[in-house]
This record gives structure tokens, sequence and C-alpha cells, in this order.
């Protein structure tokens, strides 16, 4: 917000909503292309349920592959926006007023596309209640609970749900500005979703102590969410994954990605609604910052789990971190290291931080080098074990990677559904951290 701002809560109401009304056409392009690449993602699946998993590239040794890289890279995804809306909220961080709301979407729709993924990897979707629910079945079949798959069904949706209502009650003002301002069918839909809300000095006074409430609830699923995730690989005791670092290594690379996600989102969101005055290249750069941060975090969980790998005197772990480096995958490996640790380097200068073309292209990296981290963490691992005789080799098929499309396609139509018809930028949020209008005399 800059000094000569002169907007009252009235103006942000109607310039934002205004906005909403009339997006860049590029908005609708942007729809569109998001469902057709939804519609290959389906076209793929249903391929591959009535032919068979055989479809896939998996095999034996690799019986994890893309659909598993896909799991662990969306559920990362969705821990930034936990991080930005709860985290700096109660560090009282004012630069995530304008953006949390789309970390917020972005945290809702990532947890959903990656809980598609495990139901996709179980091939007949038909049969997923009945092997996946932690029930005794018809062949007297109890659920391992000690697996930290199971433990994933109950971290996961735990996260989903408070992050579920922690988007959902702050959204819940501007929904009552939304209907004294439409009329008809629209009224009566925001009129049920906004509860009545009314914006008396009782409904703020609940609404803030339990807003921090929830707040406080989200804020360990931060780390503790991503470290089951990780609890999937450490816990067994195969080369590359058996180790103790892996919860905070997992941690530090969800919010790197989902960080670097946040502006990638962002860029493109400010445009097309016109939110440059709201979305400033301040709040732009802080994330940024954030996304340094955690990218030098990451950078030293690498160096380490490399020093583990030597300083242990394991012949097998040794000798996966070298095939890592210069064996047949070190493709994915160096695409990694440039992505993640090298690339955001340059944000270190001010300069290309606030060029957010440049940025825009960098964060994007981040994002392919993510994904590629969650591959090589897969791949390498189950493709070299104990027994060279086991050895196998592992390339995505066409099929695999429609669907992984597919599910990007899914996730930016719904955050693109989300923005046309909610405020991407909190409206009552802003009006808690914008200057007072100038009077008459001092805007002389």
């Amino acid at each position: 917000m800059t000094e000569k701002w002169t907007k009252t809560a009235s103006d942000v109401n109607d310039s934002i909503l205004a906005n909403l009304s009339n997006p860049h056409p590029m908005f609708y392009v942007a729809w569109a292309m998001s469902g057709l690449c939804v519609l290959l993602g389906i076209g793929c699946w249903v391929y591959q349920t009535t032919v068979g998993m055989g479809t896939a590239g998996m095999n034996s040794p690799v019986y994890w592959g893309v659909y598993i890289t896909n799991f662990v890279f969306w559920v990362g995804i969705g821990h930034a926006g936990t991080l930005i809306s709860a985290i700096l909220f109660l560090f009282r961080a004012k630069w995530r007023n304008t953006v949390a709301r789309a970390a917020e979407a972005m945290t809702i729709f990532a947890v959903i596309t990656a809980g598609l993924f495990p139901l996709i990897h179980v091939g007949r979707l038909w049969l997923a209640p009945y092997w996946m629910a932690p029930l005794p079945n018809t062949n007297n079949l109890w659920v391992n609970f000690r697996s930290p798959l199971i433990w994933d069904i109950f971290a996961i949706s735990t996260y989903l749900t408070v992050s579920l209502l922690f988007w959902y009650m702050g959204m819940v003002p501007d929904l009552a500005s939304i209907r004294d301002r439409v009329k008809g069918f629209k009224r009566l839909v925001y009129g049920l979703l906004s509860f009545g809300w009314r914006g008396t000095a009782k409904q703020w006074h609940h609404y803030e102590a339990g807003y921090g409430f929830l707040a406080a609830l989200a804020t360990p699923l931060v780390l503790s969410v991503h470290s089951v995730v990780s609890w999937d690989f450490a816990m067994s005791l195969q080369p590359g994954w058996h180790t103790t670092i892996f919860p905070p290594y997992f941690v530090a690379g969800a919010i790197l990605s989902g960080c670097s996600m946040v502006f990638t989102l962002l860029v493109p969101i400010r445009k097309m609604f016109r939110f440059e005055e709201f979305i400033t290249v301040e709040h732009l750069d802080s994330c940024l910052k954030l996304t340094l941060l955690t990218s030098s975090i990451v950078a030293y969980a690498y160096g380490v789990e490399f020093f583990i790998a030597w300083y242990s005197g394991n012949e097998q772990e040794w000798a996966l971190f070298k095939s890592r480096a210069i064996g047949p995958y070190c493709m994915y490996f160096w695409t990694m290291v440039f992505c993640n640790c090298v690339f955001p380097l340059l944000w270190w200068s001010k300069r290309i931080r606030r060029n957010i073309p440049i940025s825009m292209v960098i964060a994007i990296l981040v994002n392919v080098g993510m994904w590629f981290e969650r591959y090589n963490i897969v791949l390498s691992s189950l493709v070299e074990d104990f027994v060279p005789g086991s050895w196998g080799h592992y390339e995505p098929s066409w099929i695999e990677m429609g669907i992984t499309v597919g599910s990007f396609g899914w996730f930016f139509f719904w955050f693109f559904i989300f923005c046309k018809f909610f405020p991407i930028v909190s409206m009552s949020e802003i009006k808690l951290i914008m200057p007072k209008p100038l009077s008459r005399a001092e805007q002389k």
C-alpha cells in the first residue's frame, strides 16, 4: 500500500468484485486449456483401467513410479498455503494478507489432486475401499496400522479438514460482501455460504478468536503431514530411503515447491484480474525471499545426504548415491540440483527478484526441479537395491505422463473456477492493513 492510498473500504470491495466479474480474456483461454488437459488425463486413466496396469511403466522391482512421485509432489505443493496463511498470520507478517487467499486455495486443490494418485495407483478403483478402508474385510485381513501408508490416510485427511475450515472461515466476511452486492439466485447462494454474517462487533470477536485458533492448529500440520509422507520411504530398509534426515528434508522441499507455486499462480492472476494495486511487487518480493530461504535449506539437505551416505560406511548406500550423480539416471539428479539449488541463487539480487518475467521463469524451473527430486528419490532407490540380480530399469509410459499432465490441468481448472466466483484477494484483510484515506486538505 502506498502513502497516497485514497481508497475507502467500499472502494476496495468494488474494485475487487468488479475485476472478478470482468477478467482478462486470457483467463478463459487458460481455463479452457486446463480443461483440455483434464480430458487428456481422464482419457489416459480410462484406457489404463480398461486395458490394465500393464500400460504403465511400472515393473519388478519398480512398483512405485510416476504416480507416487505425483502424490508426494502435490502434497508438498499444498504446504506453502498453510505456511503463508497460518504461520505468517501468527507472526503478523503484513505481506501475507493479499496473497494468503490464493495460497489457501492452492492448498485445498493440491491436496485433492494428491488424493487421486493412490486411487489411480491401485488400478482397480472399485476395489480401493475394500482394500484401503481401515476395517476388517470378508477375508479377515486387518489393516496394518504400523504401515506409514495407513498413516498417510489419517494425516492427509486431517490436514485437508483443517485447511478447509481455515480457508472457508477466512472467506465468510468476503462472501457476505458479495451477498450484499448481487441479486436473485446469486444472493441466495452467497447468503447461505456467508451464514448470516452481519459484521457486528460480537461476530468479529468470535471470528478473530476462531481464526487464530485454527491458525495455531494448522501450524504443526505443516511439519507433521509431510513428515508422515517421508516415513513412507524412511521406514523401509531400502538404500537411499532409510535415513532420519527425510522428515525435515521433505518439509523443506514441500515449502520450497509450494512457495514457488504460489508465485507462479500470483503473477498471471494479478494480470488477469488487474490486481496490481493489491498484489504489489513488494508482496511478490517477500514471497521470493521465503522461497530463497527454503532453497538454501534444501541445498544443505542434498549435501548432508551425500555426507551421511559416505560417512556411514554402508557400501550399498554410498554406491546408490554415486549412481544418482554419475549413473544412468544422473540427468534427473542434476536437473534437480540446478533447478532447486543453483537457479534460485539469482534471487539474492533484488533487481532479479523484482524482475517478474525472469523470476517467473526461475519459479517454474523450481517446480520442475521439485518434481524431479521426488522422481529421483522414488526411482533411483528402487531400480538398484541390495541384490544386483534383481536390478531393473524404469521409464514412464505415455499413459503415466498423460495422467500427470491431466493432474496439472485438474489443479488449474478448479483453481480458475475459484478465482472466477470467489475473491482471490481477501477484502477483509486488506481493509485491516490499508492506511486511512487522506483528507481533502492532505490531498491538496
